[in-house]
């Protein structure tokens, strides 16, 4: 399971020219499933993304996390992330999960942070979506669960 993990003044998302989710301060999670990902990968990475260090503290140092700020996460599904780009020039999406398998560990993934007491918010599930962020910093990790 990778994650693209964003920290943002506000982030939102529209679907169809309508907006469906919306964020204050916190981080845009792109998630993508691969097909040999399990609980564990979704476990792992909530954890670690609600209690990972990236924003600052009074002496401006990166020392707080998502919950010692009491931010929202706002959670997006990218199948994208899973593309293997290394042969030709087109994207293979071989080792992407089912959409039946990565929308559950999408919603685990989910519902393992709102356990962390987070507020989370989410796009739409295979749909074509405009994520719109103020990308505070800029910064910006990738994470991968294995």
């Amino acid at each position: 399971m990778k994650a693209v993990i964003q920290r943002v003044k506000e982030s939102d998302v529209k679907v169809d020219g309508e907006m469906i989710s919306k964020i204050s301060e916190g981080l845009l999670v792109l998630l993508g499933v691969d097909d040999c990902d399990v609980e564990k990968d979704a476990d792992y990475l909530a954890e670690k993304i609600v209690n990972l260090r990236i924003f600052e503290d009074a002496n401006g140092k990166m020392n707080l996390s998502l919950k010692d700020i009491s931010g929202d996460m706002l959670v997006v599904s990218q199948f994208t992330l899973i593309g293997d780009c290394k042969k030709g020039r087109r994207p293979s999406f071989a080792h992407a999960a089912k959409p039946e398998k990565a929308d559950s560990l999408y919603q685990h993934f989910m519902e393992k942070v709102k356990e962390q007491k987070i507020t989370v918010d989410s796009g739409k599930f295979r749909a074509m979506m405009d994520v719109s962020l103020i990308n505070h910093g800029p910064v910006t990790f990738i994470l991968d669960s294995r």
